[in-house]
């Protein structure tokens, strides 16, 4: 069974790389899916009119699309065709990458890589699990009623068998780290497992995996399902004020603790400013602008992260300064 898989898997990405070929040579690129609800698109990049006033596109949907159709509901399952949450999970591993870096150095690129892939992978298993959890909850709610589980493109035999590729591929990620990084990535597995059901006892399931989707909460209510939109309420505005200010300090905190430098906090000044406009414009009533402000939270761990690397860049140029300061007063 997982060798089927793979082959499949296989055939997929030489699809998905001959699509991207033809692309680039001007003969033919993936062709945009029409606009779909919130969160079907979210790395949407228009790439101008195609024939026929098409619009062409190069989004993440568009290419599992043009994946071969046996493979796309476990490709969907993964949520490749929604990279946010994959985003949402590598960025924060950026940061700590970047804050290891000898001061003047970039990150090392290795650890980025790998990170990354364990990011899609991991992501791709929590949604596997998520969705074996839910498969009953999801075929009553529209907007999850077409996942492969719940609309019965993937049987649930299947999804574990998948979950289980998933996982192993993952294990071989995390012995390329140290001993206590393999124990630790073990045991956050617990927690991958879990989260699901923590929507059923509490309304801070994200106490027990710091990653959300973004939730509707009409349907949550419907099913019975707890979120912390639900207890937020009207109030959502002041929550959201309250641990933005919380990042922020905290992320300042982190600069002070690793000496950084003048770009690390005006990266953090632009973080501030960015997190103020979402919450001002925020329409709480709105799914479509809280998906919107959802995906945007993409744009801060880049900005981080570029502030982190242009702060240990910074970090040489006082060393070099000091160090001619201190050539001069011994040479006179």
């Amino acid at each position: 069974m997982l060798g089927a898989g793979g082959a499949g898997l296989a055939r997929g990405l030489r699809a998905v790389t001959q699509a991207w070929l033809r692309g680039s040579r001007g003969r033919s690129v993936v062709l945009a899916r029409a606009a779909g609800p919130p969160g079907t698109g979210d790395s949407r990049r228009r790439a101008g009119p195609g024939p026929g006033g098409r619009g062409l596109s190069l989004s993440a949907a568009a290419v599992v699309e043009a994946a071969p159709r046996p493979v796309q509901p476990y490709l969907r399952l993964m949520r490749l065709d929604k990279p946010i949450g994959t985003w949402l999970l590598y960025l924060p591993c950026t940061w700590s990458i970047g804050l290891a870096a000898e001061p003047g150095c970039f990150p090392d690129w290795y650890m980025l890589s790998l990170f990354g892939t364990g990011a899609v992978l991991m992501r791709g298993a929590g949604c596997t699990i998520n969705d074996m959890w839910d498969r009953d909850y999801d075929k009553k709610v529209t907007r999850t009623a077409n996942r492969p589980i719940a609309a019965g493109d993937i049987s649930t035999f299947r999804s574990f068998v998948f979950l289980g590729g998933q996982l192993t591929l993952a294990l071989g990620v995390l012995l390329c780290l140290n001993y206590y990084s393999v124990a630790l990535g073990a045991a956050s597995l617990l927690l991958v497992i879990t989260y699901p059901l923590m929507k059923r006892v509490t309304y801070w399931p994200q106490l027990a995996l710091g990653e959300l989707e973004i939730t509707d909460k009409k349907d949550d209510a419907l099913i019975g399902l707890k979120s912390t939109a639900l207890w937020f309420r009207e109030d959502t505005k002041q929550w959201l004020s309250g641990f933005s200010v919380a990042m922020v300090g905290a992320l300042s905190l982190v600069g002070v603790s690793s000496e950084q430098t003048a770009p690390y906090y005006a990266a953090l000044a632009a973080v501030g400013a960015h997190l103020a406009r979402q919450i001002y414009t925020l329409d709480i009533h709105r799914p479509e602008d809280c998906w919107d402000k959802f995906t945007s939270n993409r744009t801060v761990g880049l900005i981080i992260f570029l502030g982190i690397v242009l702060g240990n860049l910074w970090k040489q140029k006082k060393t070099d300064e000091t160090k001619k300061k201190i050539d001069y007063v011994i040479e006179n």
